[in-house]
């Protein structure tokens, strides 16, 4: 199966607002939107953060077939967590705890799509 880590890393929150006030304040991370989630790129990395129960950090995958990647980890002990079509994504989460999101392509804000 092949696969593309992204630079993306995804954190739902009850507060994304709060949240991010905790990265903005590092050295390099700036808010670049707001809608449809708050968008903060860095310097190597960009976190979203949308609304919703904490799941803990989600990693960007990006894959030809999310079928055929979601049968692939299921089969190795993977779970979907979450599964969102009309974004795309959908969560996957090993048995260590690790959640993925399996998508196949992703839209960006003007700002992210210039890095």
């Amino acid at each position: 199966m092949a696969n593309t880590f992204g630079t993306d890393i995804l954190f739902p929150s009850p507060d994304p607002e709060a949240a991010a006030a905790i990265y903005v304040e590092l050295p390099g991370f700036t808010i670049t939107a707001r809608v449809p989630m708050l968008e903060l790129a860095g310097p190597h990395i960009n976190l979203y953060l949308e609304k919703g129960p904490p799941l803990g950090p989600v990693f960007e995958v990006t894959v030809a077939d999310a079928g055929e990647a979601t049968r692939c980890l299921a089969a190795r002990g993977c779970v979907v967590v979450k599964d969102g079509p009309h974004v795309p994504r959908r969560y996957v989460q090993d048995p260590n705890g690790l959640i993925d999101n399996l998508n196949l392509g992703r839209r960006r804000s003007p700002e992210m799509k210039k890095r």
